[in-house]
């Protein structure tokens, strides 16, 4: 699988999915999330799903139910990521097969998701915790268990989460805004992606 960047498509639509989708993969990241506060956005997954899912893993965010968890694995998704860590959300992902990344804020939410089966860690928001506390909790968690920092990851500033012990970043403003084009969202992508490799290279 490609890097460990999701790509957080906040409010966009069926009809920018696919262009956007698109765009995201050629420039190699094929971890993508539309959160379902987004408009449509089981429309959109499902045709991202139809047109891509053999050369992206596609999901939903902002999922808080384990009714919503199965409505998402009714589009053939394959991630679901939520801000919370809720353990009915997880059990329910886990056992329609799909991928689990829970958001958590704490030591203790932590282990609570991965005590419930969590495939990997969403440490949200990022801006609040910041490397200094995702350096603290990495260093009491399983070495074995991922950590996704997500909100406020830039450019600028992904060599201090990477530092810190961050396995990989969920992206959303700084990759997608409702109304970009795909040549724009391209563009956005591929600076982050060769950021990411100078970062993990070194």
């Amino acid at each position: 699988m490609s890097r460990p960047l999701i790509a957080i498509l906040r409010g966009i639509t069926p009809t920018d999915a696919l262009p956007v989708t698109e765009a995201l993969i050629a420039a190699g990241i094929a971890r993508i999330e539309v959160p379902l506060n987004s408009p449509d956005p089981l429309v959109s997954i499902r045709a991202m799903v139809d047109r891509f899912g053999t050369q992206a893993d596609i999901g939903a965010g902002t999922v808080l139910t384990p009714e919503q968890v199965r409505d998402v694995a009714a589009t053939g998704a394959r991630l679901i990521v939520s801000p919370n860590c809720n353990p009915s959300v997880i059990a329910e992902t886990k056992r329609a097969g799909l991928q689990s990344y829970p958001g958590v804020m704490t030591p203790t939410e932590a282990f609570s998701a991965i005590a419930a089966g969590a495939d990997a860690l969403k440490l949200f928001p990022g801006e609040l915790i910041g490397p200094v506390g995702l350096r603290a909790m990495a260093a009491v968690l399983p070495r074995d268990i991922k950590l996704f920092a997500v909100g406020g990851v830039s450019l600028e500033n992904m060599a201090d989460w990477q530092h810190a012990g961050a396995a990989g970043f969920g992206i959303g403003g700084a990759i997608y805004r409702p109304g970009d084009s795909a040549k724009v969202v391209a563009q956005k992508a591929r600076a982050l992606a060769a950021r990411f490799d100078e970062v993990f290279t070194q």
